[in-house]
């Protein structure tokens, strides 16, 4: 088959293809919407889980697969993380509640990210949840609270040697003076290992700085702390288009491929290997100088956490716009959909979510004419545009039809929503197959 240069199309679930291609099943929806609506395949997030899960027990490896739950807040993943006694790891008092809400156990939260309110750390303590603690007036402030409520047990969050302009995690001499503080506070802080979070998608990096925490584990206990685990954080890789077309799209971008010549400083690396579980699997199989990741884990009696996001919601989702209208600009065309820019994320960061869009013709039979268009939201900026790549569509774009796109939930679908325009915010459906047909839901 012939390379159709910048093409980009999507690799895709069974199920997504098998909705996309239902027009009864999406007009339901789009009917009971009246707008942009996310849908979510829970069945496709758990196989996701599953299989980091079982990558830990053919390991013989002891440890948590904490689902990261920035990455996508619909309640239906937290259900299946409940069901295969997985673990759910939160950055605020809404989330952890949520967690609760969807039958997660306290003692399988944990608590990242930036320096937690008060009201965070007390909602830890009383379940059991275990914080990443990320700074030392952080540590002093979860003493205090847990004085007073319950043993707080803690990670001390290390800041990578490569990252030292990162504003996350205990530098060296920080690290130094937090372990002193928490052997002056062994009543109240079970001080159980350390965690670091990396930028990237580098299998080498994550087992350098694992095997270093392994040995402060060793070192820690020697000090009297229980250090029985360590977190290498996220950043599992996913691959959303073919190698081939990644590598094509790379030696062949120019601006003329985008609307009004707009150009990009960087784009999600949309083909990497390895992927997913499959990552996690590279991570602890990599060589050491005492055997590999995994047996000095085991030799050491270390468990190993961990929080990827995406990667547990890879191929879990598709978002649907509604077509309101085409209109013809120089030598490509626009078309504008229901919705804003902002229900997909990439935007946010001034980048571009690359994987094809798809047209659902809906209505009377049209001519199969290809045309190339961007795709602009509703809102009145200029700015407003959900692909400023030109995508060749088979026919023009006309009101009712409906554009999707491809493996959507990880991060893209509410990572910086707005009901600007007071428009609605993109509601997500949950599919699940009955026997040869889907059936939806609301998510709760």
């Amino acid at each position: 088959m012939e390379l159709v240069i910048n093409s980009m199309r999507a690799r895709e679930q069974t199920w997504a293809t098998a909705v996309r291609q239902d027009i009864e099943l999406l007009s339901q929806i789009h009917r009971a919407t009246d707008g942009p609506f996310h849908i979510i395949h829970p069945e496709s997030f758990a196989d996701n889980l599953a299989a980091f899960q079982r990558v830990l027990r053919e390991r013989n490896v002891t440890g948590h697969v904490y689902f990261g739950k920035k990455a996508n807040k619909a309640g239906a993943w937290l259900r299946e993380v409940a069901r295969l006694r997985g673990s759910v790891d939160v950055a605020s008092l809404p989330e952890f509640v949520h967690a609760l809400a969807n039958g997660i156990l306290g003692e399988d939260i944990g608590v990242t990210g930036a320096a937690k309110s008060n009201d965070l750390l007390w909602l830890a303590c009383r379940h059991g949840a275990t914080v990443a603690i990320d700074a030392l007036d952080e540590l002093e402030r979860a003493i205090d609270i847990a004085a007073e409520t319950a043993p707080l047990r803690i990670l001390l969050r290390v800041l990578p040697p490569t990252g030292q302009n990162s504003r996350f995690g205990l530098s060296s001499n920080d690290l130094r003076v937090a372990l002193e503080r928490c052997a002056k506070a062994r009543r109240h802080l079970i001080m159980d290992g350390f965690s670091f979070h990396l930028d990237g998608y580098a299998v080498e990096p994550r087992v350098k700085l694992a095997s270093m925490l392994i040995d402060q584990c060793l070192e820690a206990r020697r000090q009297g702390f229980p250090a029985t685990a360590i977190s290498i954080g996220g950043g599992f890789a996913c691959a959303y288009v073919d190698e081939e077309e990644w590598k094509a799209f790379k030696e062949t971008i120019d601006p003329a491929e985008f609307h009004a010549g707009k150009s990009f400083h960087h784009f999600y690396p949309y083909y990497q290997a390895p992927t997913g579980a499959a990552m996690l699997d590279a991570i602890l199989q990599s060589p050491d100088a005492e055997g590999t990741l995994a047996s000095k884990l085991i030799a050491a009696e270390v468990q190993l956490y961990l929080e990827p996001g995406r990667a547990l919601l890879d191929g879990a989702g598709i978002t649907v716009f509604p077509v309101q209208g085409f209109k013809r600009n120089a030598e490509h065309g626009i078309v504008t959909v229901a919705g804003l820019s902002m229900s997909l994320s990439e935007q946010w960061k001034n980048s571009e979510f690359l994987p094809t869009p798809v047209l659902v013709q809906r209505g009377a039979p049209r001519p199969q004419e290809p045309v190339r268009a961007a795709i602009g939201g509703s809102s009145c900026m200029e700015y407003d545009v959900l692909t400023w790549r030109k995508i060749a569509f088979p026919a023009t774009p006309r009101y009712g039809d409906l554009i999707i796109y491809p493996n959507t939930a990880g991060y893209q679908m509410d990572k910086n929503e707005s009901e600007f325009h007071q428009l609605a915010l993109p509601p997500k459906i949950v599919v699940t197959r009955q026997g040869e047909c889907f059936t939806w839901r609301m998510d709760q």
